[in-house]
């Protein structure tokens, strides 16, 4: 009768880092499988794992036992399908083997819960927690600080934040409250974090290079650019003239009025300033390509769209609020502020589905063009 020391692993790490198939059985099958899986990963706890078995199978065969080794694991992606393949391996070994009883070897809580499988199938008269001993020392927290502050990359994201951060805590004490410097701080580490998270420093040192191939390689969107830069400002300074009017706010509407109108005025020139930059980035792919993708052709549409809309409901609103005189078309018709909204969205909802009609057709003559291009060659 013998007694399988049997090694489980349930995720399959051992056959997907060597490439091996399960189960893997003798004793020396298994010492060469620790070799493959050292050398595929010195870091991984199975090696260990394998180790614990074949010194528990030698002290077996030491104590005059019939001891035999084997190693199965879990070939699949799902937690189901990995304990029926290891219960489909130890049907296979208790087959060809004649097995009294096994010894379980496992390195984690995931392994352990195929104890009760194997159970099921043989006498388990031990089971083998291995744990690896450096994860609960000190030495192990000393290695990972001392891999953590080997990283450049690391320590320039997260130690100097923090040891500015630090640094300003007194300084803000002093001259506020303890909230206005808590919230000092916290506002500092919030803008790093959005810093690194959103990669802004990749953006800004790749910046210069993109400016200068830009320039050097004559597109037309470096101009457009510019014009759209210049159009956003005037968009802006306008909408604030249009806030710092006489008789502009007071009372309940100190907010939402001064809003209204600052985006009704600075709405048409960004949208315009919108448009000039998607139409240099239009013509940059015109002169590049031949051909224009469907997401250029749809932005100066989409772009119009939405300034139409959003112009429409600022109106609207300041309209009913009295700040805005009907709008009158021809100079003879006078709207009223329902009418004034649903023109704007109706122009809108046209500017659109326009732009989606002329991208399709552009789209399907160069599909065309891509498909008639072999049969030409062909000819």
């Amino acid at each position: 009768m013998t007694t399988l020391v049997l090694c489980v692993d349930r995720a399959n790490d051992i056959g997907r880092k060597t490439g091996l198939s399960t189960p893997v059985v003798g004793w020396e099958a298994v010492r060469s499988l620790v070799t493959d899986v050292g050398l595929a990963d010195p870091e991984d706890s199975s090696v260990n794992c394998l180790l614990a078995a074949l010194r528990t199978t030698r002290e077996l065969r030491d104590e005059r036992e019939d001891a035999e080794i084997a190693v199965v694991s879990g070939t699949s992606d799902s937690a189901v399908g990995a304990d029926r393949a290891v219960a489909r391996q130890l049907d296979d070994l208790v087959e060809r083997y004649d097995v009294e009883s096994a010894v379980v070897v496992i390195d984690s809580a995931e392994d352990e819960r195929l104890v009760p499988v194997v159970e099921s199938r043989l006498r388990v008269d031990a089971v083998d927690r291995v744990v690896v001993r450096q994860a609960h020392d000190i030495e192990s927290t000393y290695y990972l600080l001392k891999q953590f502050l080997g990283d450049e990359e690391l320590r320039s994201t997260i130690l100097v934040p923090l040891g500015v951060g630090l640094l300003l805590v007194p300084l803000l004490l002093v001259q506020f409250t303890p909230a206005v410097a808590l919230a000092g701080l916290a506002a500092l580490m919030g803008a790093v974090l959005l810093y690194k998270g959103l990669a802004i420093d990749e953006f800004l040192s790749d910046a210069p290079d993109q400016v200068r191939d830009a320039l050097y390689s004559g597109q037309v969107s470096v101009v457009t650019y510019a014009v759209a830069a210049g159009l956003a400002i005037v968009g802006l300074f306008l909408g604030a003239l249009a806030i710092r009017s006489p008789g502009v706010g007071g009372g309940s509407e100190e907010v939402l009025v001064p809003s209204l109108l600052f985006v009704y005025h600075s709405v048409p020139w960004l949208a315009l300033a919108a448009l000039t930059a998607s139409a240099g980035r239009l013509l940059d792919e015109l002169i590049g390509s031949e051909r224009v993708s469907t997401s250029y052709m749809n932005l100066p549409f989409g772009v119009v769209a939405i300034g139409l809309v959003v112009r429409g409901f600022a109106g609207f609103l300041l309209e009913r609020q009295g700040e805005l005189a009907n709008l009158e078309l021809l100079g003879r018709l006078a709207l009223t502020p329902v009418q004034r909204l649903v023109i704007f969205i109706v122009a809108g909802v046209v500017v659109s589905v326009v732009g989606v009609r002329i991208s399709a057709s552009v789209s399907d003559e160069t599909l065309d063009d891509v498909v008639d291009a072999p049969r030409e060659n062909e000819s």
